[in-house]
């Protein structure tokens, strides 16, 4: 019952967050989300725990997904074509991490995004509501 009500908790806390982020800082979200997820999943190789890695490798992949799928490849040029060719990449590393249940792939793939990650935070504040992505 505890956990239950801890996890509505959770979920509340997390949909009002995500109500009041700028696109930028939603971003960051999906990142840190990606992170957390891949982490699990490393857990989870290394204890041979198939279900739990599985689960976590493919919410690392949607967020991906999600990523590749925020880009605005019309104005975004250059860096958006090099970020989709990258997060395809990822896709296929997390495809190959989940079937031969390798760790390394999956920490590859989390040393990307925190390489992106870290890019994403340096945007000047004052760029943050011109930053190029794409809304539904």
């Amino acid at each position: 019952m505890i956990n239950k009500a801890l996890n509505q908790y959770k979920s509340v806390d997390l949909n009002t967050a995500v109500e009041a982020a700028s696109p930028h800082q939603l971003i960051s979200m999906l990142f840190r989300g990606a992170l957390e997820a891949l982490a699990k999943a490393a857990g989870a190789i290394e204890r041979k725990d198939i279900q739990l890695r599985t689960q976590q490798l493919n919410k690392a992949s949607e967020i991906i997904v999600t990523l590749k799928g925020s880009l605005n490849l019309e104005q975004g040029g250059e860096v958006a074509e090099n970020l989709d060719g990258l997060y395809d990449y990822m896709l296929r590393t997390l495809m190959e991490a989940n079937r031969d249940n390798d760790g390394a792939k999956a920490k590859e793939v989390s040393e990307l995004i925190v390489t992106i990650s870290e890019g994403w935070s340096q945007i000047p504040a004052e760029e943050h509501q011109t930053t190029s992505y794409k809304e539904d």
